[in-house]
């Protein structure tokens, strides 16, 4: 019973998912200023609460001084969780392919989201460029090292796009650990439950150890295990 309750949960989510993006789309469109267009991004994500019957626990706090942070990735959840909880403007960091699908064009596009494609090495000149401009109007890129969502309980190996960025640009990152975000709304299992997701901001990394992105991703697991047992 519990499994095809989960189950209309995901489909009744998802429903609503499509058309309030759909909303902010065209919200968008009769707009250029990015601090509005921010607020949109913040409602939005906001009412996805209600529907999802979840809440956050935010354990710790976001470093004000952070230029760029790093999550783990399971769930479409995780964007929506930041982007409702998070006191500054974010600039997302995806794959060159997101930004081919139709409905999420305007809603990369508008909000100025940056999107690499990680097969052409020399689109990393563009994106460099695009990330100082963001930063310098105050925003703070956001970006999932792991590439893609992880399916199971092991965290993916990090990707170099973090750390090319944050030595290029001389960044304070900020690590921001997930709590299995995948057991409140699974994408993979067609699944949506209620309950707590638990956000840890860490600390900033120390960008003089070079290998400061391996050894994140290690404390990140650990912590990560530790919140589970």
């Amino acid at each position: 019973m519990k499994w095809i309750y989960s189950k209309i949960r995901a489909l009744i989510f998802w429903i609503f998912f499509i058309f309030s993006v759909s909303g902010v789309i065209i919200a968008f469109c009769f707009t250029q200023n990015q601090n509005t267009i921010w607020k949109i991004r913040r409602l939005w994500a906001k009412t996805q609460k209600p529907i999802l019957s979840y809440k956050i626990e935010l354990v710790g706090e976001f470093d004000e001084e952070a230029q760029m942070i790093i999550m783990n990735h399971q769930s479409a959840l995780d964007i929506i969780a930041l982007e409702s909880i998070y006191p500054k403007n974010l600039c997302w960091i995806a794959k060159k392919e997101l930004g081919e699908i139709p409905v999420f064009k305007i809603a990369i596009k508008k909000p100025k989201l940056l999107c690499i494609d990680r097969k052409n090495p020399r689109d990393l000149v563009r994106v460099l460029k695009d990330a100082k401009e963001r930063l310098e109007a105050g925003r703070i890129l956001a970006i999932f090292p792991e590439g893609t969502r992880s399916k199971n309980e092991k965290m993916l190996k990090f990707q170099s796009g973090a750390k090319i960025l944050s030595e290029k640009l001389n960044l304070k990152v900020q690590p921001v650990l997930i709590v299995d975000s995948a057991k409140i709304l699974d994408t993979k299992n067609f699944s949506a439950r209620s309950g707590v997701l638990k956000l840890i901001p860490l600390p900033l990394v120390d960008l003089n150890d070079e290998n400061w992105l391996e050894n994140t991703r290690k404390t990140m697991q650990e912590r990560l295990e530790q919140e589970r047992a």
